[in-house]
């Protein structure tokens, strides 16, 4: 509604609804208290043995397997550091034409290699990996002798070597195992059935009982 003004203007003010009013602002809110970082356990590192470092020259062997398996040859190199006046084993290479099995005979050197270069006892090894079996079949090396895998004849190279080295001492050949073994070769029978026990095929039937003579494992006891 217009409203009409008579007086003279001699000053103004801006009137302001109660609904165009702007609010306080409002209180601040108060900052949180700092809260103090609970420290928790941490778990300590216990290094067992301490690792060993790689000299710049090392001695080592070379092991060849040929297996009816694969056309190539393998190659099992170890190489030997001497601590305390005592060679031990320090790193494993496996080399070979064969490229089939790469991927896994590298990842079996460096856990082996890093084994080693732990120095604790890695005789544990030999058994470990000779007790490994191929789902397909193993295969007989010359002379006769069975190979349940390529990882066997592996464990076989690494227990030839610390026989060498003189970690290992050849296995003992009790007087009982030695006159089985001399029966057998007399009469010319050899095993024809496979070990439960050391995996040859080394089982001949002797005295009624099933013997190997590999391992002298007896059915009989």
């Amino acid at each position: 509604m217009a409203v009409k003004i008579q007086n003279r203007i001699v000053g103004f003010e801006v009137a302001v609804h109660k609904s165009d009013e702007v609010p306080p602002p409002p209180d601040p809110t108060p900052e949180p208290e700092p809260v103090t970082p609970v420290s928790r356990p941490t778990a300590e590192v216990i290094q067992l043995q301490p690792v060993l470092r790689r000299p710049e020259d090392l001695e080592g062997s070379t092991y060849k397997i040929k297996t009816p398996l694969f056309e190539h040859a393998f190659y099992v190199t170890i190489n030997d550091i001497v601590v305390n006046g005592r060679r031990r084993p320090f790193e494993i290479f496996i080399n070979s034409k064969n490229m089939d099995n790469f991927a896994w005979i590298v990842a079996l050197t460096r856990v082996m290699s890093a084994v080693f270069r732990h120095g604790g006892d890695a005789t544990f090894l030999v058994e470990e990996m000779r007790s490994v079996f191929d789902p397909r079949g193993g295969y007989f090396k010359p002379g006769g002798k069975y190979m349940p895998s390529l990882v066997a004849e592996i464990g076989e190279c690494i227990e030839r070597h610390l026989i060498k080295i003189g970690m290992l001492h050849p296995p003992e050949v009790s007087p009982d195992l030695a006159a089985k073994r001399q029966a057998v070769q007399e009469r010319g029978a050899l095993g024809n059935s496979q070990c439960p026990k050391c995996g040859q095929f080394s089982v001949t039937r002797l005295d009624g009982c099933d013997t190997c003579l590999e391992c002298g494992y007896s059915k009989c006891g």
